[in-house]
């Protein structure tokens, strides 16, 4: 049987309304909610003499960078922490300053163009740019060039849909789902083998990447330890996704055929669990691994903001699987659901931002 897998999805495109660059605030606030600690960590663990070479060329690796703004935040954050630790370390009046080549990685099918288009002004003579389309599941960049690298809300996207999870003839089919909701063991244990999969060949490709004592950083969503994702508001959302879906099929414009070859190539890690896969793949020491409270957890979202966001990272692999002409009518039903049932945000239990800070050895 087939399913939605072996593609890439980026975030939607171009800077219209729909756009990532327009609702990517959620994962923006959760960025900067942890960048004090990540700039201590740089300041405190990072080597600029780094194998016993004065570094003139410091670069920087962005995997997964989509189309912006959040990714320009991080590297001109990463670069001014980089700048102020080498003048602290380098008192002479005849400092040779560091020049900063910065790679931005993403699918080669994102949009590279409004990417490199809407970069700001004030960057332009603070580093070198080049694009890098491809999957960050594998080696994207020659050995030991990297001197720190950085992903955000990524590894949550797997490489592809866990095996036999759309097979109605095995114990893993999702059946009416269309994620990880941790409510079918086979089908969580079947996205728990993928996801170290994908995670061992992530860590694998960097480590080849990086130099010896450069730095990784990785920020995203993860649940804490004894909850599961249908517990939590986003797992309600997605639950609630489906179920439009699913009107969609009585209302004949798609088959429920469709709905069952289909699932989200996304799952969300325990912290333990994703603490864990690091430790077992060997070729970093951990330097920072925390979590926190997402910024807006005391906000009340709005149903347009939660529609708008899950619309920006869904719609590509929603139209590579329904085809075009879908994702309107799915995102108004499911603002009309949002609408009727507001979310009780303090019923459910909420994922946490997990800040992730290693040194390759």
């Amino acid at each position: 049987m087939s399913s939605t897998s072996s593609h890439s999805y980026p975030m939607s495109s171009g800077e219209d309304q729909h756009s990532y660059i327009h609702n990517s605030s959620y994962q923006k606030a959760a960025i900067k909610g942890v960048e004090e600690r990540i700039k201590q960590a740089i300041l405190e663990k990072l080597d600029l003499q780094l194998n016993s070479n004065l570094i003139s060329t410091f670069t920087i690796a962005d995997f997964g960078c989509s189309i912006g703004p959040n990714t320009f935040h991080v590297v001109q954050s990463i670069i001014d922490t980089v700048k102020f630790k080498h003048l602290k370390e380098n008192n002479e009046t005849n400092i040779v300053p560091l020049e900063f080549q910065v790679f931005f990685n993403d699918q080669s099918n994102n949009d590279f163009n409004t990417l490199f288009r809407t970069q700001p002004l004030s960057s332009e003579s603070q580093y070198f740019l080049a694009g890098v389309p491809g999957s960050f599941y594998g080696r994207l960049l020659p050995r030991n060039i990297i001197h720190i690298g950085h992903t955000s809300y990524t590894i949550h996207w797997l490489s592809e849909v866990p095996e036999h999870v759309c097979d109605r003839k095995s114990p893993a089919w999702n059946k009416n789902y269309i994620h990880c909701n941790n409510l079918i063991e086979e089908v969580t244990k079947a996205y728990k083998v993928q996801f170290k999969k994908d995670m061992e060949v992530f860590l694998q490709a960097r480590a080849e990447e990086l130099v010896h004592g450069g730095l990784m950083i990785v920020v995203g969503n993860c649940l804490p330890d004894g909850v599961s994702m249908y517990e939590t508001w986003q797992g309600h959302v997605m639950e609630t996704i489906g179920d439009c879906l699913l009107d969609m099929a009585k209302s004949g414009i798609m088959s429920e055929e469709k709905i069952e070859l289909f699932n989200f190539p996304v799952y969300f890690p325990q912290f333990s669990e994703l603490k864990l896969m690091i430790e077992e793949n060997g070729s970093f020491m951990i330097e920072m691994m925390e979590t926190i409270s997402h910024p807006f957890e005391d906000k009340r979202l709005s149903n347009e903001f939660i529609t708008s966001m899950f619309r920006a990272f869904l719609t590509t692999v929603i139209e590579q699987h329904f085809g075009n002409g879908v994702v309107d009518e799915l995102f108004s039903r499911l603002s009309e659901k949002l609408s009727k049932h507001p979310i009780d945000f303090e019923m459910w239990k909420t994922q946490v931002v997990y800040h992730v800070v290693l040194k390759r050895k």
